[in-house]
């Protein structure tokens, strides 16, 4: 019996769009960062500007799937509280991985350490920690340029 992937039950949990998504979002940066360091590009630091179209693709599909499975419904504050969440969980979970991935690359931490400006106070914890908060703050900023192209509900006043 073939299932389409759109039919999962796990799609359709209205109530865990946050972590499916911000789950999505780390798998694709690991895939990302994966394919930069088999290509001899993990090096080149600004590539990580890219990473925001992947945080973009994420939250808007994130609050395309709360609209969907809200029979349509998707008010201002809770867009923006679904947008930060999903970056959230995808930048944390991405700067886990990051975080183990250095310990065990020593030699991309040196690689790191030498050719950054302030490398010589980083570490694998403060690497990681950048990350997160860097993930965070531009999902924060892509949630909100989002908000402009999504339709959420209208406020409506009392007669």
């Amino acid at each position: 019996m073939i299932m389409s992937i759109r039919n999962l039950q796990i799609w359709n949990r209205g109530d865990r769009i946050p972590e499916i998504y911000g789950t999505l979002i780390t798998l694709a940066l690991i895939l990302y960062f994966f394919a930069m360091y088999a290509i001899g590009l993990v090096h080149v630091i600004e590539l990580r500007l890219l990473n925001i179209f992947i945080m973009l693709g994420g939250i808007y599909l994130a609050m395309k799937q709360y609209k969907r499975t809200h029979e349509g419904h998707l008010n201002y504050f809770r867009a923006l509280t679904i947008g930060v969440a999903t970056a959230a969980i995808g930048a944390s979970t991405f700067a886990v991985f990051l975080l183990i991935y250095l310990k065990i690359d020593q030699q991309l931490m040196q690689s790191i350490i030498s050719h950054e400006p302030m490398g010589r106070y980083l570490n694998e914890y403060i690497a990681a920690a950048a990350v997160t908060i860097e993930g965070t703050f531009s999902g924060f900023t892509m949630t909100y340029v989002l908000l402009n192209f999504v339709e959420t509900d209208k406020v409506t006043e009392p007669t």
